[in-house]
């Protein structure tokens, strides 16, 4: 595939019009439509409707995919341009995942780098409930696999996954008869839910009491350990994505699917416009095997 035909597709799309998209590129506005069209004639289908400029239902597909491959490709030159000029060695790419991170996802992209760079070292960093940006910000990561999704100046992320909601019980509770037909929220906001820290972000204390829960249990949790360790000892509940309850079988506790609780999302974060050129490729193809396992993930 012909990243300036991919480059040229993108640049329309992001500005709803071939002549601007032209200018941007110092390109004529035919050397862009033809740019398009042999795309067009590649795929075998419709990528733009012309009036208005939008992208088809394959195009609004390919247009993460361009993004992926332009950035990988824009990194491998910065790379090999280091590589030319006797820049040191890479240093390690240090990824930091908050419990399972984005479940298969995860595992599938530490993997797919260490393949793609075998000369970086990695390392993974595990992180707590309250590192969202903190570890970013501090330089004691590069990524970071959090949950759930948030905003922070500085800072991009990439939504990896997108899940149902759960709730972790005691295996001696009440609710937990309804572990296969699910509850709804009205049946558990008021669940003596964990304690946080009081640095936590609140992105992460919305997402754990769904927003409105006030009930408190005596105990802090700032991990999964944490978290399970004390449900299965009666002493609170605790919320989560689905996959969690993949990761984390724990005697004496059971999980439960809220039916009616907005889904949420796992994340990559990464420092914005970081110049790290493993970073974007480690970016790259993680957002790629999202695309790809983000349904399984999810399930």
């Amino acid at each position: 595939m012909d990243l300036r035909r991919l480059s040229s597709f993108l640049a329309v799309v992001e500005e709803g019009h071939f002549g601007r998209a032209a200018a941007r590129l110092f390109l004529s506005p035919a050397a862009v439509t033809g740019h398009v069209q042999q795309l067009e004639r590649e795929f075998g289908t419709l990528l733009l409707e012309r009036s208005p400029v939008v992208p088809t239902a394959a195009g609004r597909r390919l247009v993460s995919h361009a993004r992926t491959l332009l950035d990988a490709a824009n990194a491998a030159m910065d790379d090999v341009a280091a590589t030319a000029h006797g820049a040191a060695a890479p240093r390690t790419l240090r990824v930091g995942v908050m419990g399972h991170g984005s479940a298969e996802v995860t595992p599938a992209a530490v993997s797919a780098f260490r393949r793609a760079r075998p000369d970086v070292p990695l390392s993974l960093v595990q992180l707590t409930f309250t590192e969202h940006a903190s570890a970013l910000r501090e330089d004691r990561v590069d990524a970071a696999f959090v949950r759930p999704m948030f905003r922070s100046e500085g800072i991009a992320v990439d939504v990896l996954t997108t899940e149902q909601r759960i709730v972790v019980v005691p295996a001696a509770s009440a609710l937990a008869a309804a572990a296969q037909e699910g509850v709804r929220l009205a049946d558990i906001i008021d669940l003596p839910y964990l304690r946080l820290p009081p640095h936590t972000p609140r992105s992460f204390t919305d997402y754990l009491y769904f927003d409105e829960g006030t009930r408190r249990s005596p105990d802090y949790a700032r991990t999964p350990h944490d978290c399970l360790t004390s449900v299965a000892a009666g002493r609170g509940a605790g919320s989560a994505l689905k996959s969690f309850a993949r990761y984390y079988p724990w005697p004496g506790t059971v999980y439960i699917p809220v039916l009616d609780a907005p889904w949420a999302h796992s994340v990559l974060a990464t420092r914005d416009g970081d110049p790290n050129p493993e970073v974007r490729i480690f970016r790259a193809l993680t957002v790629a095997l999202a695309q790809e396992l983000g349904p399984a993930a999810a399930r």
